[in-house]
């Protein structure tokens, strides 16, 4: 499941080690204000024995902010995307943003104007290409690989099969880029990430399609990472 979260800024811009810095603690606190037990489970064990946390999610996206460099600029027309292929937590999730008249995020206050549910995709079995509205992050040992580096399919490959594993369905193959853009770096929690938007194809499975759309692509997907359009 999907949610759609519209909101509206109290500044003009946010300071750029904010744009993903304080999504996991929104996560957590969003889950938390509802179903205490479930986001300390997640947060301390993941999902059904493995480390993995089944939680998607995007930094603050902005219409129509003006283009200004370096600073993220804000507009009022803003939204924040989350969501989890797990029932329980998407159910955990649209509880406590029923009763929310704002998210704090960062030093920032999101006022909340209303959210929509988006349960499902239309999906077969087969061919598919997806498209990240947030950079994909991906490691091999210490180092952050981008589009076109060694190692870099293969290490999106194992973290697809990784979440196919967890929740219980078939892992795609095939897996191809077929666009890239920009090396794009954030700071989160005083350490870097690294990565680029892409559009990718792969064959899969109609339900793992389904549930990654609510997940992401690659790591840190709990910081924003990885969300696909």
């Amino acid at each position: 499941m999907r949610i759609r979260v519209d909101v509206e800024p109290d500044r003009p811009s946010l300071r750029w080690e904010e744009v993903h810095g304080p999504a996991r603690a929104v996560m957590y606190e969003l889950l938390g204000s509802h179903d205490a037990a479930m986001a300390q489970s997640l947060h301390d064990e993941g999902w059904r024995g493995k480390p993995l946390k089944p939680l998607g999610m995007t930094s603050p996206q902005f219409k129509g902010a003006p283009r200004k460099n370096g600073v993220y600029t804000t507009s009022s027309d803003g939204s924040v995307w989350l969501g989890s292929p797990v029932p329980e937590i998407a159910a955990a999730l649209v509880a406590s943003l029923a009763s929310r008249a704002e998210i704090v995020w960062g030093s920032a206050r999101l006022k909340v104007r209303g959210f929509n549910v988006d349960v499902s995709g239309e999906f077969s079995d087969g061919p598919v290409e997806l498209s990240t509205a947030t950079p994909v992050v991906v490691k091999h040992e210490s180092r952050y690989l981008l589009p076109g580096d060694d190692r870099y399919l293969d290490r999106l490959q194992h973290n697809l099969a990784h979440k196919a594993d967890v929740l219980g369905l078939p892992a795609p193959h095939g897996l191809r880029v077929l666009e890239a853009g920009p090396r794009r770096r954030f700071t989160v929690r005083g350490a870097p990430r690294i990565g680029a938007q892409v559009r990718v194809a792969m064959e899969a499975d109609a339900r793992y399609v389904d549930a990654l759309r609510s997940w992401g692509l690659g790591l840190d997907t709990v910081q924003g990472f990885g969300w696909i359009r």
